[in-house]
């Protein structure tokens, strides 16, 4: 069974039984709702004791809760650009925020990257008279690019001007 055939049969039993994504993450437990999800649509993996009770959960055999304990081919399956409007308007806003948003990183932090391994991300609903707003807070580790070779003055780690 391939990764993609696990996924459909997951969203298959998720439509049969009526579940909501939130009582699937209860009952996986352990991480937020973004990586369990993540890990159910084939993103992201799942620690064993996770796995186990996804297998639990969804009546599993032994080789599709061991896939869910696997490392996945991430990024699979999303065309670039993406095609979906939901996931389009993220790298639309990639696309038109992200140079102001590597400045201002730069500025702070020096040279180097968000990562998106050491990272914390949450969703939550946010009531407003003129429509209710998703807020998506984000945390990564700053991970500064490492200047091999330096000498001299110059740091090893996140070289930033004065």
């Amino acid at each position: 069974m391939k990764r993609s055939d696990l996924t459909e049969k997951l969203l298959d039993i998720k439509r049969e039984k009526g579940w909501s994504w939130k009582y699937i993450c209860e009952k996986i437990g352990g991480y937020s709702e973004v990586l369990i999800v993540g890990a159910i649509l084939g993103q992201m993996k799942l620690t064993k004791p996770q796995a186990a009770n996804a297998g639990e959960l969804f009546a599993l055999s032994k080789a599709e809760t061991a896939m869910l304990n696997e490392v996945p081919m991430r990024g699979t399956g999303t065309p670039m650009p993406p095609t979906d409007p939901l996931i389009y308007r993220f790298y639309e806003m990639v696309m038109v925020n992200g140079p102001a948003w590597k400045a201002l990183i730069e500025e702070e932090f020096g040279d180097g990257i968000m990562s998106a391994i050491d990272f914390d991300m949450a969703i939550e609903r946010v009531a407003n008279p003129k429509g209710d707003r998703v807020k998506i807070t984000m945390s990564g580790k700053f991970l500064p690019y490492k200047y091999y070779g330096a000498s001299g003055n110059v740091p090893e780690y996140g070289f930033k001007e004065g």
